[in-house]
């Protein structure tokens, strides 16, 4: 079990959205290296990068502060939002990305996604975030008519490292993960599944480690960091003990 500390980029700043809503952002890093150095600093091992300009924007719009969380962190980090083509992908990787995250393309272009995945094995994910069971794309504005389950089928066999499953409804909300949903998603494929949105309490990251849970690969964590509900040396003692044992 990983716990990913998420920071969500807009105008170059580190922000937290309510629902995926553009207009219910508020601010908590203007520095965003800075704040993946606090969670470097924290003992995390692995960091959830999501460029939300870039999700509506359909192409990069803060490179420069992702680049300058990789010039200022070690540990691993996965990034999503504007990643749409296979120049892109590789991109990322080469400056040192360690796993991309396809969201809309992977609704509109599978293809993309295979071709991705079968060029750098174990560093393409898919995020999928639902509304309503549903597949929501372009930065969550649109809604798609297909599931969640639907879509990860399509990529069981194209060598996908992880499907980032977000509850939009719970997003930002602090209101606990909707691991149902999730578990029921990890209980249909192979690919791992890491649940995000929502994630509000010590109680969560505790149901992340309860044997129905045992298929995921871990879960994000957001609002519930920046707001102090969630303590970092708790949390990963937690998982910690729980490796261990």
């Amino acid at each position: 079990m990983i716990l990913f500390p998420a920071v969500d980029l807009k105008n170059g700043q580190c922000v937290r959205l309510e629902q995926g809503d553009m207009a219910r952002a508020t601010v908590f890093n203007l520095d965003p290296a800075a704040q993946a150095r606090s969670f470097a600093d924290q003992s995390f091992e692995y960091l959830h990068v999501v460029d939300l300009d870039g999700a509506f924007a359909g192409k990069p719009m803060n490179a420069h502060a992702v680049e300058a969380m990789l010039r200022e962190v070690k540990m691993p980090v996965q990034l999503g939002g504007g990643i749409r083509d296979l120049k892109t992908v590789e991109a990322w990787l080469n400056k040192g990305i360690t796993r991309v995250i396809i969201g809309t393309a992977a609704v509109r272009d599978p293809e993309l996604v295979k071709a991705a995945a079968s060029a750098f094995p174990g560093r393409v994910a898919v995020g999928l975030d639902a509304r309503d069971g549903k597949v929501a794309v372009e930065g969550w504005a649109e809604v798609s008519e297909v599931t969640a389950l639907d879509i990860a089928r399509r990529f069981e066999d194209a060598g996908v490292a992880a499907i980032i499953f977000t509850d939009i409804a719970r997003d930002g909300l602090l209101k606990g993960l909707n691991l149902d949903a999730t578990i029921a998603l990890a209980d249909q494929i192979s690919i791992p599944v890491i649940a995000s949105g929502g994630l509000a309490s010590i109680e969560d990251v505790k149901a992340m480690l309860t044997p129905r849970a045992a298929k995921l690969e871990g879960a994000i964590a957001g609002r519930a960091l920046y707001d102090g509900r969630l303590s970092p040396s708790e949390a990963l003692a937690l998982i910690r003990r729980a490796r261990a044992a």
